[in-house]
């Protein structure tokens, strides 16, 4: 008897558990994502910062060069690359120099927030830059 009173209790715990609570049936099923709106500020090899804001779906703000910028990104999040990721700690890279160029991206990108650093300090950092083409300031610029 006290078997079977224990396997019921289990089995309507799991019951519970599994099912929707009330509130969640009385929730949209779909929350609107925020858009993909990135600030990209980037320091040149003279000092000289510039920042402009890219939006994505439809492409656009203040980028020069939005319609790429949005294509280089959309191309890699269909690969599943994240460009924003950092350079793994364990990560082994080449001791070279690329500049002293820097860039901060901020913002959303796929209901995700972002908030990455990129500089060109060595073959790690220089690559990470170069995949996001468009997206950041041309080096040496």
């Amino acid at each position: 008897m006290l078997r079977r009173l224990a396997l019921t209790a289990t089995v309507s715990l799991a019951a519970l558990v599994a099912a929707p609570s009330a509130y969640a049936c009385h929730q949209h099923p779909t929350a609107p994502q925020p858009p993909d709106r990135l600030t990209v500020t980037g320091t040149g090899a003279d000092g000289t910062t510039t920042a402009y804001e890219l939006e994505c779906a439809p492409a656009g703000g203040t980028h020069p060069s939005a319609d790429e910028a949005c294509e280089v990104l959309e191309q890699a999040s269909a690969e599943g690359r994240d460009l924003f990721a950092p350079v793994p700690e364990d990560a082994l890279c080449t001791m070279q120099y690329g500049g002293p160029e820097t860039a901060r991206v901020t913002g959303t990108w796929h209901g995700r927030p972002v908030g990455a650093t990129y500089d060109r300090t060595n073959g790690c950092e220089i690559s990470r830059w170069d995949s996001l083409g468009a997206v950041l300031p041309a080096a040496g610029a």
